[in-house]
């Protein structure tokens, strides 16, 4: 059986399954590897982008590494698609150091 040769992160996402997936997973949060070594940086970059491509590629948005659920969740001023009006803008008072009005 002849090794296939590596030369894109297709190859690697082809040869990654849902274990593999998991095991670098597991790597990269307890930063290292299963028989106690530690990953180096460079380890670690791999794994991390193995994981996000994979998980780009095989896994439904909400179960990938990072999201977040904001359903239900109350908008804010910065979940706007629309700048806030500049009429509804609260003045900032400047208090001094000891806190009291002049």
């Amino acid at each position: 059986m002849s090794e296939k040769t590596i030369e894109s992160i297709r190859d690697i996402l082809d040869l990654m399954d849902p274990e593999v997936h998991e095991n670098l997973k597991t790597a990269v949060e307890l930063g290292k590897w299963p028989d106690g070594r530690r990953l180096t940086p460079e380890q670690l970059e791999y794994c991390l982008q193995a994981i996000i491509a994979y998980e780009q590629q095989y896994l439904p948005e909400e179960q990938r590494v990072g999201f977040i659920d904001r359903t239900g969740l109350k908008k804010t001023q910065c979940d706007d698609d629309k700048p806030a009006d500049p009429q509804q803008s609260v003045p900032l008072t400047i208090m001094p150091e000891d806190g009291r009005r002049h």
